[in-house]
């Protein structure tokens, strides 16, 4: 589990593709205290650490989770976000994040403004139901908050620390981004679908008892 507060902003060194597809990232801040099986997340995604060194780490990537993520599109050198999971004693800042993305949302516009840059993205039609106004998302693995919600796309704003502490201030029109809604969203939205699947059956049995 994550909060989206990015902790710090990482470089690809190297990318090999045999036998897997494989990232070698190097950090200064999130190798403090980290070991070969804990959980990062690169982008928005939770990996698993595989091998650590003073100043870097490799992961690995599945292929599946290649075909949901921008994560295939990397080359080396990229800037990639970096934050590391939680613990009991963490600050929890931000939101929940699991590292499971949903889908790519692609980045339809950006107005530049002195105080923030407003982003207008376009998500998958499946994930439009789960993003409300001031609600939460994750874009590459940072948190930030729906300031508007239209049909077809969203809009988020991001203020010069974000600009500045995270690989976002380098996302151009027409990017792909590695989007996770809001679990709680999720869960709420299958409580109540499970709910009127129920209700549904409980009224049709009803209804076939009496006759109709």
């Amino acid at each position: 589990m994550f909060t989206g507060i990015v902790e710090e902003v990482g470089v690809v060194l190297r990318i090999s593709f045999s036998p897997v597809f494989q990232l070698d990232i190097g950090a200064r801040k999130v190798v403090e205290g980290l070991k070969v099986s804990d959980s990062i997340c690169v982008n928005g995604v939770c990996l698993t650490v595989t091998e650590r060194g003073n100043n870097n780490f490799k992961v690995q990537v599945m292929p599946h989770t290649l075909n949901k993520t921008n994560l295939g599109s990397l080359r080396p050198q990229d800037k990639i976000n970096l934050e590391r999971a939680l613990t009991p004693a963490s600050f929890m800042g931000g939101h929940f994040v699991t590292g499971d993305i949903d889908g790519l949302a692609m980045l339809k516009g950006i107005k530049k403004e002195a105080s923030q840059w407003v982003l207008t993205l376009k998500p998958p039609s499946n994930l439009e139901k789960y993003i409300v106004s001031q609600g939460r998302v994750a874009l590459q693995g940072v948190s930030l908050t729906v300031a508007d919600k239209r049909d077809g796309d969203f809009q988020v704003c991001l203020i010069p620390y974000t600009l500045e502490y995270t690989t976002l201030k380098y996302c151009k029109e027409g990017d792909f981004l590695n989007l996770e809604v809001d679990i709680l969203a999720k869960y709420v939205n299958q409580i109540l679908t499970s709910n009127n699947k129920k209700g549904n059956e409980l009224t049709f049995d009803f209804l076939r008892q009496a006759g109709y």
